[in-house]
């Protein structure tokens, strides 16, 4: 199992803090002989109709010196968790978190947002000092 990011609890947390119940610390992805492990699985059960939203999260801190090898690394891995998910679990919404800095520095670059569009990633911005969610993010709501 890989080693979580310096993150990862506070991106849990403030699910948590959000209604969000944590289902899997970390969310494991089987496909044939191929295993894979997303940061986290959670539910948010809406109580009046007794549906649920169930997501899967894979957290991601963008403080190595390349942005952009970053970018590679996750885009690699929610692509393919994103193709395993449709098969063994298509009622999952696949979500990239990162902090509220890294969306500010690095993800308000039109490079950037060209590619989160592109490749239509669901993002998950987190203060992490406060442990809060800030914003819910589809891709279409991504300007290019």
């Amino acid at each position: 199992m890989p080693a979580k990011d310096i993150i990862h609890d506070a991106v849990k947390n403030a699910l948590i803090k959000d209604g969000w119940k944590i289902t899997h610390d970390p969310y494991t992805i089987k496909y044939e002989e191929v295993t894979a492990y997303a940061d986290l699985g959670a539910e948010f059960i809406f109580s009046a109709e007794k549906e649920s939203c169930k997501i899967v999260v894979e957290v991601k801190s963008f403080i190595n010196s390349s942005p952009l090898t970053d970018l590679k690394v996750a885009l690699g891995q929610f692509e393919i968790y994103k193709t395993f998910l449709k098969i063994t679990a298509p009622e999952h919404q696949l979500y990239i978190a990162i902090s509220h800095k890294a969306y500010d520095e690095i993800f308000q670059q039109k490079a950037y947002q060209l590619v989160i569009k592109e490749y239509k990633i669901p993002l998950l911005i987190v203060n992490v000092e406060t442990e809060e969610i800030l914003k819910w993010i589809k891709p279409s709501n991504i300007a290019t």
